[in-house]
Order: C-alpha cells, then structure tokens, then sequence
C-alpha cells in the first residue's frame, strides 16, 4: 500500500505554513510534492521573489517533486455559472481557478504556468487545480501540455494513457471552527473506512495551520497512514 503527501499553495504569500509543513514531513523522512502556484492571486509573481524560489528548487534537489497547482488559484474575473457553484459548493471560497476554464483557456493557463516555473528552474512533472476542481477537459489539458498527471479529489490521471487511479484525499479545513472539527472528524473517518486502500493522498494546506484543531491532528495523521503505506512519488506511480 502506498502514499502521496502533497503540500499545496505554495507561494511565498504563504512561505511560513510551507516551512511549518516541510520539516514536520521531512522529521518523518518524507520529501512532499509541492504544488507551487506562479502568481498567488495575482499579487505574490515568484519571479519577485528568488529568495523563496531558490528554497523550491533546493527542496526539487532533495527530491521533493514540483507540481503546478494553477497559474494565480484564485476565480478572480471567472463568474461562475449555477452548475459551476453546485459542482464548487461547500469546497472552496473562490479559490477553484479552473472550475469554470473550458479546454482552450485551461491549456493557455497551464501553458504559461508550466513556462513560468520552467523560467525559473523548477520543472514540473505534473497539475494539480485548485480545490481539485476541472472539468474533463481541463484535467485533459495537463497531459496535452506535456505533463504527466493531473488529479481530482477522487483520482490520480495518468498522461498520455489516460488511466484513472482511485485514492482517497485526507485533507483539513481551517475555515472555521466547525469546518475545522468536521474536517478533522472525515480525515479520522477516511482512516477507519480506507485506511487499507491501494494508494492513498495526504493533501496539507499551510491554511490548515489556522485552527488548533487541524493543526493538532496532522502529525498523529501522517504517523497513522506511514505506518501502513510507503511513501510514493508521482513519477513512480506514473512509471
């Protein structure tokens, strides 16, 4: 049985949690993926800030994975649609950049993505949208670009072959008091009814960090799931 541990929204707007998040993975032996976001809402571009991307591509050198996660995250100027906020609610504040993309826009965004972070050293090996939310076509559009995986909140996508690997998404919220207990109560319950899943994912936010509740919970978490599962990369579960 094996395991993916991801640090999403990584960007220097968010620099602290990242670093919070990266030693408590690397006390345990693990190297993360890091799911870098170009442009943080469009106000954080990394290329001012080669200070945090030398710190990503030292992290790549260790062997952590580099994955683009968007190209801002952010819906800012994307007005959703009534299907676009059934299929978001409850899931995200705003944040599901690529909810509403269809094909040619969802290429474009991950093309400038992939270029930005190819400009500054980092290489990524695959796309992750925010809040795990794309229509086909826009999942599709990571392998057109190159990359060799793209997920949901369900599976992992595999490019060019197109295959579909189930596994459950472990994941805190810490907007909130009671989304933060909640969260925390489906990660304990993800456990007791996958916890002997194939592949598995532990998806850590530097927003979890928010709430004493998520923040508590993500070590006994982690310690639980490597006790059972081996680490995995994408690169490995793609070969």
């Amino acid at each position: 049985m094996s395991l993916l541990v991801s640090i999403h929204d990584v960007t220097p707007a968010l620099a602290g949690g990242v670093e919070r998040l990266w030693a408590l993975c690397a006390g345990r032996g693990l190297r993360p993926a890091l799911l870098v976001v170009p442009d943080w809402h469009g106000r954080w571009p990394l290329e001012r800030h080669p200070d945090f991307v030398g710190g990503l591509r030292a992290r790549a050198a260790e062997g952590a994975e580099i994955v683009l996660h968007g190209e801002r995250h952010d819906e800012d100027g994307l007005p959703r649609r009534l299907g676009d906020a059934l299929r978001a609610w409850g899931r995200t504040a705003a944040e599901g950049e690529f909810l509403t993309l269809d094909a040619s826009a969802a290429h474009d965004r991950i093309a400038r993505g992939r270029a930005r972070l190819a400009a500054l050293g980092l290489e990524p090996v695959g796309f992750v949208p925010p809040a795990w939310l794309a229509r086909p076509a826009g999942h599709a559009a990571a392998g057109k670009n190159g990359l060799a995986f793209s997920e949901d909140d369900r599976a992992v996508h595999l490019f060019p072959s197109g295959r579909r690997v189930p596994a459950p998404v472990v994941r805190w919220s810490a907007r909130g008091a009671v989304r933060a207990w909640g969260s925390v109560a489906v990660a304990r319950a993800r456990w007791t009814l996958q916890g002997r899943a194939p592949l598995a994912r532990i998806a850590l936010h530097p927003q979890d960090l928010g709430h004493p509740a998520t923040t508590a919970a993500i070590a006994p978490t982690l310690d639980r799931w490597l006790a059972r599962h081996r680490p995995l990369t994408y690169a490995a579960l793609a070969g």
